[in-house]
Protein backbone atom coordinates (compact mmCIF):
# COMPACT_ATOMS: atom_id res chain seq x y z
CA UNK A 1 0.00 0.00 0.00
CA UNK A 2 1.66 3.53 -0.91
CA UNK A 3 2.13 6.08 1.46
CA UNK A 4 2.78 8.91 -0.42
CA UNK A 5 0.48 12.03 -0.73
CA UNK A 6 -1.95 12.69 -4.08
CA UNK A 7 -3.06 15.76 -3.42
CA UNK A 8 -6.74 16.83 -5.03
CA UNK A 9 -7.55 19.59 -7.26
CA UNK A 10 -10.28 20.13 -4.44
CA UNK A 11 -7.71 20.46 -1.70
CA UNK A 12 -6.24 23.40 -3.40
CA UNK A 13 -7.29 26.89 -2.91
CA UNK A 14 -6.38 30.45 -4.75
CA UNK A 15 -3.58 32.05 -2.88
CA UNK A 16 -2.57 28.50 -0.74
CA UNK A 17 1.20 29.04 -0.24
CA UNK A 18 3.35 26.04 -0.48
CA UNK A 19 5.90 24.68 2.16
CA UNK A 20 8.96 26.27 1.50
CA UNK A 21 12.06 23.98 0.89
CA UNK A 22 15.57 24.71 1.91
CA UNK A 23 18.31 23.39 0.12
CA UNK A 24 22.11 23.95 0.75
CA UNK A 25 23.76 24.14 -2.90
CA UNK A 26 27.29 22.57 -2.35
CA UNK A 27 29.63 21.96 -5.20
CA UNK A 28 28.32 18.35 -5.75
CA UNK A 29 24.87 19.85 -6.27
CA UNK A 30 26.21 22.32 -9.39
CA UNK A 31 28.22 20.10 -11.31
CA UNK A 32 25.72 16.85 -10.69
CA UNK A 33 23.13 18.93 -12.33
CA UNK A 34 25.60 19.81 -15.25
CA UNK A 35 26.20 15.94 -15.79
CA UNK A 36 22.50 14.83 -15.18
CA UNK A 37 21.87 17.62 -17.81
CA UNK A 38 24.76 16.63 -20.15
CA UNK A 39 25.94 20.56 -19.47
CA UNK A 40 29.29 19.92 -20.28
CA UNK A 41 29.93 24.04 -20.30
CA UNK A 42 33.22 24.87 -17.88
CA UNK A 43 31.03 27.33 -15.69
CA UNK A 44 29.13 24.64 -13.97
CA UNK A 45 31.88 22.39 -13.16
CA UNK A 46 35.56 24.42 -13.00
CA UNK A 47 35.87 26.81 -10.20
CA UNK A 48 38.61 28.52 -12.55
CA UNK A 49 36.95 29.23 -15.47
CA UNK A 50 34.08 30.71 -13.51
CA UNK A 51 35.72 33.15 -11.70
CA UNK A 52 38.52 33.78 -14.23
CA UNK A 53 36.56 33.52 -18.05
CA UNK A 54 33.15 34.24 -16.79
CA UNK A 55 33.57 36.57 -14.13
CA UNK A 56 31.55 35.34 -11.15
CA UNK A 57 32.62 34.05 -7.71
CA UNK A 58 32.04 30.35 -8.35
CA UNK A 59 30.48 27.89 -10.55
CA UNK A 60 26.76 27.84 -10.56
CA UNK A 61 23.18 26.16 -11.27
CA UNK A 62 22.57 25.59 -14.77
CA UNK A 63 18.82 26.36 -16.58
CA UNK A 64 18.22 22.47 -16.79
CA UNK A 65 18.90 22.00 -13.13
CA UNK A 66 16.57 24.92 -11.67
CA UNK A 67 13.77 23.29 -13.76
CA UNK A 68 14.29 20.10 -12.21
CA UNK A 69 14.30 21.60 -8.57
CA UNK A 70 10.93 23.49 -9.45
CA UNK A 71 9.46 20.18 -10.81
CA UNK A 72 10.67 18.91 -7.87
CA UNK A 73 9.92 21.12 -4.87
CA UNK A 74 5.64 20.89 -6.62
CA UNK A 75 5.78 16.98 -6.84
CA UNK A 76 7.38 16.82 -3.38
CA UNK A 77 3.62 18.89 -2.50
CA UNK A 78 1.39 17.55 -5.06
CA UNK A 79 2.54 13.60 -5.01
CA UNK A 80 3.20 11.58 -7.90
CA UNK A 81 0.45 12.39 -9.01
CA UNK A 82 1.06 16.13 -10.10
CA UNK A 83 1.44 16.63 -13.78
CA UNK A 84 3.78 19.24 -15.14
CA UNK A 85 2.17 20.86 -18.17
CA UNK A 86 3.88 24.43 -18.55
CA UNK A 87 6.96 26.00 -16.72
CA UNK A 88 8.60 29.33 -18.04
CA UNK A 89 11.29 30.87 -15.54
CA UNK A 90 13.42 34.10 -15.20
CA UNK A 91 16.92 33.30 -13.92
CA UNK A 92 18.07 36.68 -12.42
CA UNK A 93 20.87 35.84 -9.99
CA UNK A 94 22.99 32.49 -10.07
CA UNK A 95 22.78 30.03 -7.34
CA UNK A 96 26.59 29.54 -5.88
CA UNK A 97 27.76 26.39 -3.90
CA UNK A 98 27.89 27.22 0.11
CA UNK A 99 24.53 29.40 -1.00
CA UNK A 100 21.00 28.00 0.90
CA UNK A 101 18.62 27.87 -1.58
CA UNK A 102 14.99 28.05 -0.67
CA UNK A 103 11.69 27.13 -2.96
CA UNK A 104 8.36 28.62 -2.39
CA UNK A 105 5.46 29.25 -4.04
CA UNK A 106 1.85 30.05 -4.19
CA UNK A 107 -1.51 28.80 -6.24
CA UNK A 108 -2.14 31.95 -8.37
CA UNK A 109 -5.28 30.24 -9.72
CA UNK A 110 -6.94 27.30 -10.21
CA UNK A 111 -8.84 25.90 -13.79
CA UNK A 112 -10.40 22.94 -15.55
CA UNK A 113 -9.72 22.88 -19.23
CA UNK A 114 -12.96 21.26 -21.56
CA UNK A 115 -11.45 18.13 -21.41
CA UNK A 116 -11.98 18.30 -17.52
CA UNK A 117 -8.32 18.34 -16.35
CA UNK A 118 -7.67 20.39 -13.21
CA UNK A 119 -4.54 22.97 -12.90
CA UNK A 120 -2.96 25.35 -10.99
CA UNK A 121 -1.66 28.05 -11.82
CA UNK A 122 1.68 28.40 -9.81
CA UNK A 123 4.14 31.50 -9.17
CA UNK A 124 7.54 30.02 -7.60
CA UNK A 125 10.67 31.40 -6.74
CA UNK A 126 14.09 30.19 -5.35
CA UNK A 127 15.46 32.57 -3.21
CA UNK A 128 18.41 32.97 -1.20
CA UNK A 129 18.78 35.12 1.90
CA UNK A 130 16.40 37.84 1.07
CA UNK A 131 16.87 38.02 -2.73
CA UNK A 132 14.45 36.01 -5.35
CA UNK A 133 17.16 34.16 -7.69
CA UNK A 134 15.12 32.65 -9.97
CA UNK A 135 10.91 33.83 -10.82
CA UNK A 136 8.72 30.97 -12.44
CA UNK A 137 5.58 30.32 -13.23
CA UNK A 138 4.06 26.54 -13.73
CA UNK A 139 0.87 24.72 -14.55
CA UNK A 140 0.25 21.27 -13.31
CA UNK A 141 -2.43 18.56 -13.91
CA UNK A 142 -3.81 17.66 -10.37
CA UNK A 143 -6.37 14.40 -10.04
CA UNK A 144 -10.08 15.74 -9.74
CA UNK A 145 -10.37 13.20 -7.37
CA UNK A 146 -8.85 9.77 -5.93
CA UNK A 147 -9.52 7.84 -8.98
CA UNK A 148 -8.16 10.13 -11.64
CA UNK A 149 -4.83 10.51 -12.74
CA UNK A 150 -3.19 13.14 -15.10
CA UNK A 151 -0.50 11.21 -16.19
CA UNK A 152 -2.80 8.77 -18.02
CA UNK A 153 -4.45 11.47 -19.98
CA UNK A 154 -3.12 11.73 -23.60
CA UNK A 155 -4.13 13.09 -26.92
CA UNK A 156 -7.47 15.39 -26.61
CA UNK A 157 -7.14 14.56 -23.07
CA UNK A 158 -3.80 16.54 -21.90
CA UNK A 159 -3.02 19.96 -23.38
CA UNK A 160 -0.79 21.37 -21.21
Amino acid sequence: MSTARNLTFGEVEEGQELPPLEYPVTATTVVLGAIASRDWRPMHHDRDFAINRNGTRDIFINTPTNAAWFQRFVTDWTGPKGRLGRMKFKMKIPVFPGDTMTLSGRVARKSVDPAGCCWIHLDLAVSVGDKVNTECQARFALPADADDNPWQRHGDRWQP
